[in-house]
């Protein structure tokens, strides 16, 4: 089976933790502190029900409420993880807003992408429940989780369940079988 190419954007507000997710995923370690000015793409082959994938992040500099969504993060992009901080509620309101830009620019009415409540490890500061981020995620039927990049909870969840969504969008993967017809 030929290797699959797939481009997924971690999209979020600054400071939510979208490098170190990213970083955690391709290289399994927690930097505290990066750049968060720049864009960074990272590239990470992985096996998913015997499909080998060759991953690029491209993990964004933040987004805030007012940056227009630029368009080259529609173009080839099979998928997305829009992350939040569940320490920040202003986090949690920009990610609506991407989700809607997101939906303007592709046209379309669904795309693969996962919520993510990042920063679980600081529960103490917890500002978004876990059922708020449950109910956005279904409203948008998109695949919710919660993760520690820090403490490497739930990360490579994210991009597995990501890229099972961006296989169901192709229609690759039917529903109810795990079976694949290439």
């Amino acid at each position: 089976m030929p290797c699959k190419q797939r481009k997924i954007a971690v999209m979020g507000y600054r400071s939510v933790g979208k490098s170190s997710l990213s970083i955690q995923f391709v290289e399994g370690q927690f930097v505290d502190s990066y750049d968060p000015t720049i864009e960074n793409t990272f590239t990470k082959s992985t096996r998913i029900n015997s499909q080998e994938y060759e991953l690029k992040l491209v993990d964004t500099a933040g987004q805030d409420e007012y940056s227009i969504f630029p368009s080259q993060y529609s173009i080839d992009v099979h998928g997305y993880v829009l992350v939040y901080s569940i320490t920040s509620t202003k986090s949690f309101e920009v990610v609506k807003l991407i989700y809607e830009k997101l939906l303007d620019i592709t046209g379309k009415v669904h795309v693969p992408l996962v919520l993510v409540g990042n920063k679980t490890d600081l529960h103490m500061e917890r500002m978004i429940s876990t059922e708020e981020g449950k109910r956005l995620a279904e409203d948008w039927k998109a695949v919710f989780l919660e993760t520690s990049a820090k403490q490497n909870d739930a990360v490579s969840d994210i991009f597995h369940a990501l890229l099972n969504e961006i296989e169901k969008a192709d229609g690759n993967i039917s529903e109810k079988s795990n079976c694949t017809i290439s």
